[in-house]
């Protein structure tokens, strides 16, 4: 049970801070996509889905909402 809402949860978590990375969406894409990989690789292999598999899926929705997002779309205090 414990391992079905981790897994998500931590992807959820890792989506959302990928939105403060760089200023264009190509850096975004980028930054986003690399981080999402991290955390993908990470997530996969504590799930035993496997720490490429992970990555890949963790790179592709990363890069997709690194690209998706601007930077004038969040509130970082201001």
């Amino acid at each position: 049970m414990l391992r079905k809402f981790t897994a998500p949860a931590l992807l959820v978590l890792s989506l959302s801070t990928l939105a403060g990375c760089g200023y264009s969406p190509g850096h975004r894409a980028l930054t986003g996509g690399a981080i999402g990989a991290a955390g993908g690789a990470i997530v996969g292999a504590a799930t035993g889905m496997g720490a490429g598999t992970g990555a890949l899926i963790g790179a592709g929705a990363g890069a997709l909402t690194g690209a998706a997002t601007t930077h004038d779309q969040l509130n970082l205090g201001r």
